[in-house]
């Protein structure tokens, strides 16, 4: 409804996996959601202030949610243009990796 009522004026409507869960935001995927907000692949704002979902979630999780919406999964950049391909590949080359931290300097 939200997509009808909202249409032209807000073009992207997010649904949050940490707020919800997986089922919880796949389902809003099938009901006009078109934002998975996969920049939230780690988070701990929520779980601190009691939410029972997950703190990380990473690609290959974002894109089965998306699957299992029957939705496809596009890659964006916070202003809704397409990523690059260099960036996706770094994206996906780091999956599931910590960044390397520069070292304490005493």
């Amino acid at each position: 409804m939200a997509r009808i009522l909202l249409h032209p004026h807000i073009t992207n409507i997010q649904t949050s996996w940490v707020k919800l869960g997986t089922e919880g935001a796949a389902e809003m995927l099938r009901s006009g959601a078109n934002d998975l907000g996969g920049t939230l692949m780690e988070e701990t704002i929520s779980r601190m202030a009691g939410s029972s979902y997950g703190s990380y979630r990473s690609i290959q999780d974002l894109v089965a949610i998306a699957e299992l919406a029957g939705r496809p999964a596009r890659p964006r950049t916070t202003t809704y243009a397409r990523v690059p391909a260099e960036r996706q590949a770094a994206a996906v080359a780091s999956d599931g990796h910590l960044p390397e931290l520069l070292p304490v300097v005493e």
